[in-house]
Formats: C-alpha cells, sequence, structure tokens
C-alpha cells in the first residue's frame, strides 16, 4: 500500500513523447527496465568510484556503487510506503552523467569547460544522456523517460533555480521533488561513506586503529562486535562494525523521514512539493555522525598520497585532451563532428569526453600521445 504522499503511477505527468501502456510492466518500471538496458548504464561498470583499476579491480566501481543506492533506496522506499519502482529507477540512473576517474575527472572537466565560458554538471549532463545521447528506439531520440524520473534526475541532490537555468523550467524547479526523489541523495551518501570505509581498509589505506581513533560512533560498534566475536579476524569485526553503522544511519533515516512528515503536516504530494525543506534527513545526531565520517574520508582517503598520482594523472588526461580536440576537432569522431556544426564545439568535447570509460580514455590518450610524440602537452597547447 503506498502512502498518500507517495507518487502514484497512474497520476504521472507522462512521458514527452506518449506511448501506449505496456501489458503488464507499469511506466516507472518501464523506466528503470531502460536505464539498465542503455549504453551508459553499462559503461558505469568501467568508470571509477574510488579506486581506479591501475590501483586495482577488487574494489567498487561506479556500477557496483550504483547497485548498493538501487538495494538502500528500495529498503527506505519500502519502509516509507513510498513508490519503489520510481525510486528504483532514481537509483540506478543517479550516477549515469559522471565522467570517468570519479570526482577527479569532474573536477577536471569543469575546470575544462570554464575556460570556454561553460561548466559540467553530472546531473545536466544524465539529462542530455535519457533525452538525446541514448539511441535505442525508432520513434524518437533519448529514452523517452517519465517526466517523474527526468525530474528526479535533475532535482534529486540539489535545488536548481529557475532564473539561472531556464532551459529546466519544466521541472518546476520553485517546487521540492517528492519523496521518492528526495531519498536518492541521503541513500547516495550512505551507501558510499559506508562502501569507501571498506574500500579504504581493504586497499590497506584505512588502518584500524586510525578508524577507531578517528570515527567514535564506529569505535561504540566495533567494541561490540568484540565482544560479541573475540576470535573473528579484524577484518570481519571491521564488517560487522561496518554493518551496524549502515543499519543504525538507515534505521535513523526512516525514523526521522516520518517524524519530519508528520511534524510537516504532509499529506499529499502536494504538500510535499510545496515544503520549504526536503523530508528525508537523518535525525541531528546522526547526522553530525555521518559528517564526522565523510570528513574523516576525506582527510584520510580520498586526499590520501596514495591516490594522488593517479587523481593527477586523470585531471592531466581530461585537461589534455580537451584542449586537443579543442584545437584539432576534424580528429573527433565523425558524429561528434556533425554535432560540432550545431553546438559548441567545447560542449560536444565535453559530451565525449564524459561518456568514455576509464579504460576508453586511456587508450585514446595514449593513441593521441604515439602521434603526438613524447610531449603530447605541445599538442594539447596547439591551437587551429
Amino acid at each position: 500500500m503506498l502512502a498518500n504522499y507517495a507518487v502514484r503511477v497512474e497520476q504521472s505527468r507522462g512521458r514527452r513523447f506518449p506511448e501506449p501502456p505496456h501489458p503488464y510492466r507499469n511506466d516507472f518500471q518501464r523506466d528503470r527496465d531502460r536505464v539498465i538496458h542503455s549504453r551508459a548504464f553499462r559503461r558505469l561498470e568501467a568508470k571509477t568510484q574510488v579506486f581506479t583499476r591501475r590501483y586495482s579491480d577488487h574494489f567498487r566501481n561506479r556500477l557496483t556503487h550504483t547497485i548498493e543506492v538501487a538495494q538502500i533506496a528500495r529498503t527506505i522506499a519500502a519502509a516509507l510506503s513510498l513508490n519503489v519502482d520510481l525510486v528504483e529507477a532514481l537509483a540506478l540512473v543517479h550516477d549515469i552523467g559522471h565522467p570517468p576517474f570519479g570526482h577527479a575527472g569532474e573536477k577536471a572537466l569543469d575546470a575544462a569547460m570554464r575556460e570556454y565560458d561553460f561548466f559540467f554538471d553530472h546531473n545536466l549532463h544524465a539529462l542530455r544522456i535519457v533525452e538525446d545521447f541514448e539511441l535505442r528506439y525508432a520513434a524518437f531520440r533519448g529514452l523517452n523517460l517519465t517526466f517523474e524520473v527526468r525530474e528526479g534526475i535533475i532535482k534529486h541532490s540539489r535545488d536548481y533555480r529557475a532564473d539561472q537555468f531556464p532551459e529546466l523550467a519544466e521541472y518546476l524547479l520553485d517546487l521540492k521533488p517528492p519523496l521518492e526523489a528526495q531519498l536518492i541523495d541521503v541513500a547516495d551518501e550512505i551507501a558510499y561513506s559506508t562502501a569507501d570505509l571498506d574500500d579504504g581498509y581493504e586497499a590497506h589505506l584505512l588502518t584500524l586503529p586510525q578508524v577507531r581513533e578517528g570515527l567514535p560512533g564506529l569505535e561504540s560498534l566495533f567494541v561490540e562486535v568484540e565482544h560479541l566475536y573475540p576470535e573473528a579476524i579484524d577484518k570481519l569485526k571491521l564488517n560487522e562494525a561496518i554493518k551496524r553503522l549502515l543499519d543504525r544511519w538507515v534505521g535513523d533515516l526512516i525514523r526521522n523521514t516520518r517524524e519530519q512528515i508528520q511534524s510537516a503536516g504532509i499529506k499529499t504530494v502536494d504538500d510535499v512539493r510545496h515544503c520549504r525543506h526536503r523530508l528525508v534527513s537523518l535525525s541531528p545526531a546522526i547526522e553530525r555522525e555521518r559528517r564526522e565520517t565523510k570528513e574523516f574520508l576525506y582527510r584520510n582517503l580520498y586526499f590520501s598520497s596514495a591516490l594522488e598520482p593517479e587523481k593527477n594523472d586523470a585531471e592531466r588526461i581530461i585537461r589534455e585532451l580537451f584542449q586537443v580536440w579543442m584545437g584539432k576537432p576534424e580528429t573527433l569522431p565523425a558524429s561528434y563532428q556533425e554535432k560540432a556544426r550545431q553546438e559548441p564545439l567545447a560542449r560536444v568535447v565535453c559530451d565525449y569526453i564524459a561518456g568514455m570509460t576509464d579504460n576508453y580514455i586511456y587508450e585514446q590518450y595514449e593513441r593521441i600521445a604515439r602521434k603526438a610524440g613524447p610531449d603530447i602537452g605541445s599538442l594539447a597547447r596547439h591551437r587551429m
């Protein structure tokens, strides 16, 4: 049974191009399936989450992270009586606009775009993917997703101002997104914060004493685990503690969101949309714990010296390839050369790079480096 404040598929605002109903799948289930079968979704398997494959292939990539977010989000949605089908579609599509090399790649691509008075935003890029880049249907470009999924792509993690993004006017920028979209961002935060503790320890970049000392909330859970499993190896004790941390955060999110809904007097989806603040949230105490965990990861993992060479390589490769194709657009694939006749070249080059997997962008860099000789930078600085 759906709550009164849940999105109902029969009340969807529909698709950009009307389609007849499917005999045994509702529209949100079809959206989920279209995302899963898209090329952009498959490419997430070869895109960095934290560790590139040149570091190790044992750790989470953008696809496995996405699957974990979907699992957590479905659990929360079911507990809150929200529309699980819509939540699953949104969770699976939420990272589809990320470029190669994780956040280092996103930073480099945005910096390259700003040299030409543009910028890169992975939510906006995801919308371009599902609206235009995916070519799977004869009747239309893109995936023709429902309004609610497209709105969630844009609004799940931030609010866009209508005066700054007039091209997004159809997405009700003056209103909050439904609860189904709101919970994706928090599920994402919970998923990567706990997963990166696990991967960081497995990579020997985080030590057990470091984690126990730096995260008092996790330490209390570790002590509990030690009493239960005194003979277990440290790795399994930490796994048990992280599992309990994840459960504590998810349980708190469900309880606190229920309280927020009740205290705000929310009865309908329209009430959610007109509420001044987002309702899906952790309690203040658990939010502090989550923020402490995130800050710990930034200090000790994301900015660690061990990962610095990989990040520097990633930023350099994206920066130099961007400059190469801006200087020699005739070396772009034919389809992108055609697009460049209709759109700004910088946007086209950005689209090309953002769609690449880690493996493919390395191949492109090595191919161009071989042609350019020992200094690709000299070619990157050349302007046609």
